[in-house]
Formats: C-alpha cells, sequence, structure tokens
C-alpha cells in the first residue's frame, strides 16, 4: 500500500471511523467514514483485541478486531489499527492475516517498543509511531486549549531535528505527527528518511489546508467528509 503523498492531495483517514458523524470505534461510525469517501479507516484496538479508546470507553457494540475488519473487507477501503498499548502485536497481526488484508493495513503505536516489535514480526507492513502520546486525549481539543502556544511552537520548532531521532529508535515507517506538531519542515525531515507523514486529528478546513500546504501524506480526521471536501477545493500541485 503506498502512503506516500508523492503528487496530488493528501490521503484521509477516518479517525475512530468517523467520529464526528456517529459514536467512535463502531459499526456505524466504521460505516460512516466509508460513506464519506476515506481512504482509510482508523480505529482503536486495546489489548483485549476490542474496540476502544480504553476500557473505560467502550462502545455499546463493542466490536472485535475481526468484527471490524471482516466488515471493512468489501468497501475498498485500508484500515489503520491503532494499538493502545504494547504487548500484543503478535495477535494484531494474526488478525490482519486472518482478514486478508495484508496489503491494506497500518498498524500504529504511541510505544517504540512495539514499531520495533513489528518491525521483527512482519516488516512488510507500515508501522506508525504516533507523537506524542495522546494519552490525555489533546486529539480532541483544537489548539491552543491541548497545548500552550509558546510550548506547541518550541516543540514545533524542535521537531524537525527530532525527526530522524525517532524514526530510528522506532524503526518506524510511518510517522504519525500531532497537527500542531507539523510543518513543512518536519514534513520535509521524515521524507528525507523516506517516511511518509500522517496529521492527526483535523476537524476544521483550515486545518486540513495548512496541513495539505505542509505537504503531509495523510490527514486524520473526525470529519473524513469535511476533509475530503475541503481537500476538493484545492488544486493538486
Amino acid at each position: 500500500m503506498n502512503l506516500r503523498r508523492a503528487e496530488g492531495l493528501p490521503l484521509v483517514i477516518g479517525h475512530r471511523g468517523a467520529a464526528a458523524r456517529a459514536p467512535e470505534n463502531t459499526l456505524a461510525s466504521l460505516g460512516a467514514a466509508v460513506a464519506a469517501g476515506a481512504d482509510l479507516v482508523e480505529f482503536d484496538v486495546g489489548r483485549d483485541l476490542r474496540l476502544a479508546h480504553s476500557p473505560r470507553e467502550r462502545p455499546l457494540d463493542n466490536l472485535s478486531l475481526d468484527d471490524a475488519l471482516e466488515f471493512l473487507a468489501g468497501a475498498g477501503v485500508g484500515v489503520h489499527v491503532d494499538a493502545k498499548a504494547p504487548g500484543y502485536e503478535h495477535a494484531i497481526l494474526d488478525a490482519i492475516r486472518r482478514q486478508g488484508f495484508e496489503e491494506r493495513a497500518v498498524v500504529s503505536t504511541a510505544f517504540a517498543s512495539s514499531t520495533r516489535r513489528l518491525a521483527q514480526l512482519a516488516p512488510a507492513l507500515p508501522r506508525a509511531i504516533g507523537y506524542p502520546h495522546d494519552r490525555y486525549r489533546i486529539s480532541r481539543f483544537r489548539w491552543p486549549t491541548a497545548l500552550s502556544s509558546a510550548g506547541a511552537a518550541a516543540l514545533r520548532q524542535a521537531m524537525p531535528a527530532r525527526v530522524p531521532l525517532l524514526i530510528r529508535w522506532s524503526r518506524a515507517t510511518v510517522l504519525s505527527l500531532h497537527h500542531t506538531l507539523c510543518s513543512r519542515a518536519a514534513v520535509a525531515a521524515s521524507h528525507r528518511a523516506g517516511v511518509p507523514v500522517f496529521a492527526w486529528t483535523v476537524n476544521d478546513p483550515a486545518g486540513v489546508i495548512r496541513l495539505s500546504n505542509a505537504g503531509v501524506d495523510a490527514i486524520v480526521s473526525d470529519d473524513p467528509q469535511m476533509a475530503r471536501e475541503t481537500l476538493g477545493t484545492l488544486d493538486s500541485p
């Protein structure tokens, strides 16, 4: 699966399905992402291989990873499986293989130990390192609520130098970066290492346009329909 933008516009990834349109990590949300034309559908998977951001946030239908993959199998989309903790990489890979998604899956994690383990178990499968760890669900909040403007600006300025180290340390083949930390320089640093950049989580048209202009390869959004419609107003490079 080619995750590099190369020419044209960024891919659109539905976050937790399409969390702005239906309850996250549910069949309804996954279906909404497909209907919106998302290129990939992202969802959270816990140690028990159930879809949820955390054990306290289980949706009512409490899908298994196999349930989600089976539902999406005929939709022609890629899947972006976000592992919420280390230690069950093998089980995730088994489900991906069982459901025939080897050629159209990405596995992401905020833990470098997991990406290194994935590199050992399935070297050809795209593996994304998420930065920073979204422990407090900062992706739910708009800048500058989640991060102070001064703090984010300093970190964003430091990212181009950090990117190569993060990629080497994690052995990641995709960089999944919070949108406030994305810049042309950070994206260029990742691309020099041969690694595409996913920007998360972007829920307003201005943010989609800024990140497209920064050169990111994919935009993760709770509202993939909005993201796709906004990108449709732009001219391809």
